[in-house]
């Protein structure tokens, strides 16, 4: 398995933008395509976006496509998720999971998950 940990959130104001990062430990990460989900208070845990091993090809929320994009750098074992034009609505624990195809949305199909990094947007 690999390790994650995932760094970026914090508070913004709405219309504002973040940069969540998820760096990976172990030399197997390119091996993995990954995956950001994430929580609000009170609601299940919810696919937000994918990517690849290679980085070539990405997968989105319908809700969420424009405003988010998912990005991995290899050499660095890291995968980002920049959100702009953030809305009280994304405020959420953002978590990065690891697992073996882009093409998969659910929480059980992903085996290795960081504690999350909490996001809050402010209207």
């Amino acid at each position: 398995q690999v390790q994650l940990v995932e760094s970026g959130g914090g508070l913004v104001q709405a219309g504002g933008s973040l940069r969540l990062s998820c760096a990976a430990s172990g030399r197997t990460f390119s091996t993995y395509a990954m995956a950001w989900f994430r929580q609000a208070p009170g609601k299940e845990r919810e696919f937000v976006a994918a990517i690849n091993r290679s980085g070539g090809l990405r997968g989105y929320a319908d809700s969420l496509k424009g405003r988010f994009t998912i990005s991995r750098d290899n050499a660095k074992n890291t995968v980002y998720l920049q959100m702009n034009s953030l809305k009280p609505e994304d405020t959420a624990v953002y978590y990065c999971a690891a697992g073996n195809s882009y093409l998969l949305r659910s929480v059980a199909d992903f085996g290795s998950w960081g504690q999350g990094t909490q996001v809050t947007v402010s209207s």
